[in-house]
């Protein structure tokens, strides 16, 4: 696993073979922050959340690009464990590893974040549900951008707060957006 951009640029982090996650790849990865650079800018006080965060690829390149905060919610004891080790490693407070699960995370939460990326498992019950969630319990900012990683089987076309979808080989990206709007250059 490599960090694409930022201060981090171009750290590698061996993933243990154990691991059962399946981890964003890097052509999928970088494709999603070249988009992702038309709608935000992370180094402006951006605060994000990373769902299901499997081996923290996504929190340690939001970190390493700017993010003033990003919370990573994973369930797993030893992917847990690890982003911890990486986070400790590249000496960074943050990041703030939770454990536990995503959707009670969801259902209790009571903040709000500028990104929201969620990356479960493609065959997780309940997946359907993750954009209904967030936005019905408001964690999104006004504005915020909340980013879905699926399958070819999802289609969120037709949900309120859809924006847009990309797909990089067998990754499917979902945006959704509290306030529907064009991505702007900014």
């Amino acid at each position: 696993m490599r960090v694409i951009s930022g201060i981090y640029k171009r750290r590698r982090f061996d993933v243990p073979h154990t691991f059962k996650a399946r981890p964003t790849t890097d052509f999928a990865k970088e494709n999603l922050f070249n988009v992702l650079s038309n709608y935000m800018d992370f180094d402006d006080g951006v605060r994000a959340l990373d769902l299901f965060a499997g081996t923290g690829s996504i929190s340690i390149e939001l970190v390493s690009r700017g993010c003033d905060q990003v919370i990573s919610v994973e369930k797993d004891r030893d992917h847990h464990a690890f982003i911890c080790k990486i986070m400790q490693e590249v000496g960074t407070d943050k990041c703030l590893p939770v454990r536990g699960d995503v959707f009670k995370y969801l259902k209790g939460g009571r903040e709000q974040f500028d990104f929201i990326f969620a990356d479960p498992p493609y065959e997780l019950k309940g997946l359907e549900t993750l954009p209904d969630l967030v936005f019905d319990n408001h964690l999104l900012k006004e504005g915020g951008l909340f980013v879905l990683e699926h399958g070819k089987k999802n289609s969120f076309e037709n949900h309120p707060y859809f924006v847009e979808r990309r797909v990089y080989g067998s990754v499917n990206f979902s945006f959704f957006r509290l306030k529907a709007e064009e991505p702007s250059g900014e």
